[in-house]
């Protein structure tokens, strides 16, 4: 009966070993995943979409905050070098030499972490099929649906990169500061997103957003007006506040963003900014009096950011964790010695 009970054990930990080292090694031809397309999951893993609305859905039940933290993450992640997964590494450890400093510090750390929630069950139901960044560019898009935006097609298939975005490529990200129009609308030309609406649509993202007095200290401090007046006295009284960006409806994703800026009511001085250029207030004016004409135009500018070229091509991995790269992943070694802490035994037999 031992005997019998230690190959038993022995045929178990063959198994366990076999399982770990498919999840370690990389997808079948990993390197040619390079094709985009709205179904590229459909045979790989049919349920993907399905999963990732419901844990959106019951995530923004809780706490609709989520929302703005997944649009923020999606701009911070695809704006600098493409949608690649690249803000999520180390992003929860900012000890590490590789962590990006500047405007990643403060992306929200509970909406980080869902979509690394949601790649564990996608995972577990398909395997290491689908990238964080296909995860998150869908979470993203479910997140504007819940909060009343409109839906819209993602191209998926992206890789996720295997090491964060350059310091500087990161400096790109334009801040709530800015106040040239033109040097926005330059800045994001380079990204394959030149049309002015682009840059306005995208800045819809603040019908759902908060931010704390930090972001706009600048506007609270040098504007004499009414509204500026009030945004300052609110953060003498207490400067960690949030500040809801719409100050109409700011837990829903339409239009009261763009009313809000036409009566003076824009919290950044790039919001502000956008009404003082010409072309821009045109549109800012458009989207103020139509709903339906932002969310066409925001549906358009999203599918666009999610094909911001990646300077290196769509290469890289499936991560097992949205916040680290395969190779700082767990070692088949340690899995196994693990596995075998009950019978070394066999562990001898095994490496004999």
């Amino acid at each position: 009966m031992g005997a019998v009970s230690r190959s038993g054990r022995a045929v178990a930990v063959l198994q366990l070993v076999s399982t770990v080292v498919l999840l370690l090694s990389p997808p079948p031809a990993a390197a040619s995943r390079r094709d985009m397309s709205v179904d590229f999951h459909a045979a790989s893993c049919p349920q993907l979409e399905t999963i990732v609305r419901s844990a959106v859905q019951a995530a923004l039940q809780r706490e609709i905050a989520l929302a703005a933290g997944l649009l923020r993450i999606f701009f911070h992640d695809c704006f600098p070098q493409g949608c690649d997964a690249s803000v999520y590494l180390n992003a929860t450890n900012p000890n590490t030499e590789q962590f990006p400093q500047g405007p990643n510090e403060t992306l929200q750390p509970r909406a980080l972490q869902l979509v690394e929630d949601i790649r564990a069950k996608v995972h577990a139901e398909c395997g290491p099929t689908v990238s964080c960044a296909d995860i998150s560019a869908l979470a993203t898009r479910d997140a504007v649906v819940v909060s009343g935006g409109p839906s819209y097609a993602v191209p998926l298939g992206q890789q996720d990169s295997l090491a964060p975005a350059s310091v500087d490529l990161v400096g790109d990200l334009p801040g709530p500061s800015t106040s040239r129009v033109q040097a926005l609308i330059d800045l994001f030309a380079t990204r394959g997103l030149g049309d002015p609406a682009d840059l306005v649509a995208l800045s819809g993202g603040h019908t759902v957003g908060r931010a704390r007095c930090d972001f706009f200290r600048d506007r609270a401090g040098r504007q004499d007006d009414t509204f500026s007046k009030k945004l300052k006295l609110n953060c003498t009284k207490d400067p960690n506040r949030l500040q809801e960006l719409d100050v109409i409806t700011p837990d829903a994703f339409d239009n009261a963003y763009y009313i809000a800026l036409t009566t003076g009511q824009g919290v950044f001085t790039s919001d502000m900014a956008l009404m003082k250029n010409q072309t821009t207030a045109s549109i800012v004016r458009q989207f103020a009096q139509d709903k339906a004409a932002f969310f066409d135009q925001f549906a358009k500018s999203m599918v666009k950011l999610s094909k911001v070229p990646r300077p290196g091509g769509n290469v890289g991995e499936i991560r097992r964790s949205c916040f680290l790269s395969n190779s700082n992943g767990p070692r088949l070694d340690l899995v196994v010695a693990a596995a075998t802490d009950q019978d070394p035994g066999f562990a001898a037999s095994a490496s004999a």
